[in-house]
């Protein structure tokens, strides 16, 4: 850490450089220098991200385009440039790092604290779209390519079926059906995609409230951060995978599936503020929200189930059945959307 800092041009003589934060992708460190300024150090993972060079020079360019339009320094990401000038170091190793300027006076919650909590966070993803809109998305590389490819990801589960390595399959029966029954709605969002009746837009790819930094005293979103996956995308996929996470009543995986529901309060309040702070989204761009929300529960509960077919080789699993409770808690999740169909409907109508 010592030697990949010595590469950044930082105010002062680091003291100290300590793990922060929850994140269970790149190593993250908090760095103080003699002159009390503070930054954020990180390892990128070469594992999670096979194109680092070019994840880099999307983050480069967009926080290079938000901050030409900011008028607080807190608002925005900053990185700090290396000695030869550029803005991330590779070392003998082969290991990627790069430094931001730390946000002061922040806070980073991991759940919501509040309903207002969760309404934060769909302004500061509400703003991002909107300060992007005029963004060359199509310009960004894919860091991970296919990300929400719906239709590929039911190609991939098939022949996680097809090959059922670990003779996992006879648990999972229901599980199966329920996902092929749902594939061409799945798929829909892709297609209007392909067709263009969906206009391409600034993704962030990963809308939970972690990455948000919210003012440590009025609690107002400052800043969204992690913008590794930021790529081309749809409106609908962050709206969706907001929404998936944060309105749902219970954790990811609880195994008492009776808990599992959609919140149509939260899901109105996530409503509420993302809308209107994007402005601009066409009237089918609207429309198609409640079906991102569908599409992003579906897609993740297929990818758990992936996974758990494969042998659990991508998440992270505190136990053997694991992935299957994560499955099943988002299937469930998708059943109670569907009984609220029409609520989420009209409440994206009334916005």
């Amino acid at each position: 850490m010592e030697q990949a800092l010595e590469h950044f041009q930082l105010n002062g003589k680091p003291l100290s450089c300590v793990p922060y934060g929850e994140g269970h992708i790149n190593l993250t460190f908090l760095v103080e220098t003699d002159q009390g300024i503070h930054y954020i150090l990180q390892r990128l993972s070469r594992a999670a991200f096979q194109n680092i060079p070019g994840l880099m020079g999307n983050i480069i360019a967009v926080t290079e385009f938000l901050n030409q339009k900011s008028t607080d320094a807190r608002s925005c990401l900053h990185l700090v440039p290396t000695t030869e000038g550029a803005f991330f170091h590779r070392d003998e190793a082969g290991e990627y790092w790069r430094v931001y300027d730390f946000i002061e006076d922040s806070i980073c919650l991991q759940a919501a604290e509040s309903p207002e909590d969760f309404y934060q966070s769909a302004l500061a993803f509400g703003r991002f779209q909107r300060d992007l809109r005029d963004f060359p998305a199509d310009t960004l590389c894919e860091t991970i390519p296919d990300f929400h490819n719906t239709p590929d990801r039911y190609r991939k589960f098939r022949c996680a079926i097809e090959a059922d390595r670990e003779n996992r399959l006879r648990f999972v029966k229901p599980e199966v059906a329920f996902l092929l029954e749902r594939e061409e709605e799945a798929g829909r969002l892709q297609k209007m995609r392909e067709s263009g009746e969906l206009p391409l837009r600034v993704t962030h790819n990963d809308t939970k409230l972690n990455n948000v930094m919210l003012d440590a005293v009025t609690r107002e979103a400052l800043c969204v951060i992690d913008l590794d996956t930021t790529m081309p995308g749809l409106v609908a996929y962050d709206f969706g995978d907001a929404v998936r996470f944060g309105a749902s009543t219970a954790r990811e995986d609880e195994k008492d599936l009776s808990r599992v529901e959609l919140s149509l309060a939260l899901y109105e309040t996530y409503v509420r503020g993302f809308i209107p702070a994007c402005g601009g989204l066409t009237e089918k761009e609207v429309e198609t929200l409640p079906l991102g929300a569908k599409t992003m529960t579906l897609e993740n509960g297929m990818r758990f189930l992936t996974d758990y077919l494969e042998g659990d080789h991508y998440y992270h699993t505190a136990y053997p059945e694991h992935n299957l409770d994560r499955c099943r808690t988002q299937l469930k999740l998708v059943s109670d959307m569907e009984q609220k169909w029409s609520q989420m409907e009209e409440i994206v109508k009334k916005r």
